[in-house]
């Protein structure tokens, strides 16, 4: 392990080998994308998103093994023992930091489909980024403004449509999607800003996972509520944790029930949308006193800490 470097030259070493192996891997999901343009038939297109898929894997997986090799990371996960790679999943998490992503499909590769993000359509349009995502099957969707719906009320319902339209795919192929419901990573400015009543969250959203939901909750096998927690962290995890200075990550995975969302409901009466923000509230409650406790099993708070606006990152 190479943690007893000065923290400069990790971060350099880190940065360095971060960069070469996201070229490697997202370069050759780029050239699998310019086949798949050309491919005519479904199963070859299938055949490719497959190996783009394994393609994620090792990148994943190289992620891993240059956090073990710079930081010697103690693991501490629960919650993976019930989860199954021929399974539907909808993730949600809380966000800390670009750090998340690398953790979550590393520590996640092996015992569920590849994580997939709703993106929006517009992204398919930069170079490279958007091919590799369309490569991976990554669903793109659009949001129409309330501005242009206001002009024109027919294209109520178009969203939902096409981007249950996009997610035709994904019936027959194993396929977990996350959603950060947070709606950005915390920081202690957007903590205070929000008066957030959690001590480690910021308020939930409700309505990126309610269209999530609703454009395809039937082909979900369960939800899988996903915990992350950097103990040591004071400011931003991704920087600390390359300058060598994070050596504990956290993660609990819970399962449960997919919550049902009646589309035609959710979008025209506004109590089943208080209803489903009320249930969303409650899972965040919960969740914001399970991190509570990991800090204190961690050492990073005192048990009678008593602080209700304490920040993870303070």
């Amino acid at each position: 392990m190479l943690n007893f470097l000065p923290g400069s030259v990790l971060f350099f070493m880190s940065s360095l080998l971060l960069i070469i192996n996201t070229t490697i891997w997202a370069g050759l999901i780029s050239l699998g994308g310019i086949i798949k343009l050309f491919v005519p038939f479904t199963a070859g297109r299938d055949l490719l998103t497959k190996l783009m898929n394994r393609f994620m894997w090792a990148w994943a997986t190289g992620n891993g093994g240059i956090l073990h090799l710079l930081a010697d990371i103690e693991w501490d996960i629960e919650g993976l023992e019930n989860l199954d790679k021929k399974s539907w999943y909808l993730l949600i998490s809380n966000h800390l930091s670009g750090l998340d992503i690398a953790v979550q499909t590393y520590v996640l590769r092996n015992n569920i489909p590849m994580l997939k993000f709703f993106l929006k359509r517009e992204l398919m349009y930069i170079p490279f980024i958007g091919l590799g995502c369309w490569a991976l099957d990554m669903p793109f969707m659009s949001r129409t403004s309330p501005a242009k719906l206001k002009k024109n009320p027919k294209l109520k319902g178009k969203d939902l449509i096409s981007t249950r339209r996009a997610c035709e795919k994904f019936k027959t192929m194993p396929t977990s999607i996350i959603n950060y419901v947070e709606g950005s990573r915390f920081t202690k400015e957007k903590h205070r800003r929000q008066d957030s009543p959690y001590r480690y969250l910021l308020r939930p959203k409700a309505g990126g996972i309610a269209f999530t939901l609703s454009a395809m909750g039937e082909q979900f096998t369960n939800l899988l509520n996903v915990t992350v927690v950097y103990p040591e962290a004071k400011d931003d995890p991704l920087s600390e944790v390359m300058h060598g200075k994070i050596k504990k990550v956290v993660i609990r995975v819970q399962i449960l029930p997919v919550p049902e969302v009646d589309n035609k409901r959710y979008f025209s009466e506004p109590q089943c949308r208080v209803d489903f923000q009320r249930w969303l509230n409650q899972v965040w409650e919960e969740k914001d006193e399970q991190i509570h406790q990991l800090m204190i099993k961690h050492g990073a708070v005192e048990a009678d800490s008593t602080n209700a606006k304490q920040s993870l990152n303070q």
